[in-house]
């Protein structure tokens, strides 16, 4: 019998690239993200005002209290409105963090948004993290580029959705676009 359609190899072993980061301890440190420390660059991921969003996979029980993004070479200038929250694989709103306002965002930062109120999945999936930057100039994010999905079935590795955001997070993702930057997004 095979289990794996024509793949014959240990999956363990096909995924480790996944894995080449060097993860914390998970009896530790609960962590999730979208995707490995490495190969990642500087990517123009923000537009103003406009939300950005990657999927992340979560299990049921997790327990999401924190989501941080890491600038790249370009540090925000003049901000209005910076915030994150989660979304369910649905794409109905969960958690939101508070609005950083006009705070500093340094080049080569790495910022983490407190979710207002932590949210435990109830079932494993894919769920979003969005992000929203409404400044004169928005920072520049550590991340990769990505191909456009395929396949059916395949979902977008990043996404925007809406326009002229402020201070709160949409209630769903609305008529969501794909994205070729893909920021790195660690969950905990």
């Amino acid at each position: 019998m095979v289990v794996l359609g024509a793949f014959r190899g240990n999956v363990r072993d096909d995924l480790s690239w996944l894995n080449s980061a060097g993860r914390p301890d998970p009896t530790q440190t609960f962590y999730r993200a979208n995707l490995p420390r490495l190969p990642l660059d500087d990517v123009p991921a923000l537009t103003s005002g406009v939300m950005t969003l990657v999927p992340v996979y979560l299990y049921e029980g997790d327990l999401v209290t924190n989501l941080t993004f890491i600038s790249g070479s370009t540090a925000v200038v003049t901000p209005a409105n910076q915030w994150t929250a989660l979304y369910s694989p649905a794409g109905a709103l969960l958690a939101q963090s508070a609005d950083k306002t006009n705070a500093a965002w340094a080049a080569d930062t790495a910022v983490s948004f407190a979710l207002a109120t932590p949210y435990r999945a109830t079932k494993p999936g894919m769920y979003w993290v969005g992000i929203n930057v409404t400044a004169a100039t928005v920072p520049t994010l550590v991340g990769t580029q990505a191909a456009r999905p395929v396949l059916t079935g395949e979902i977008n590795l990043a996404q925007t959705s809406g326009s002229g955001l402020a201070g709160v997070a949409p209630a769903t993702i609305a008529a969501p676009a794909w994205r070729r930057q893909v920021p790195l997004v660690v969950v905990n």
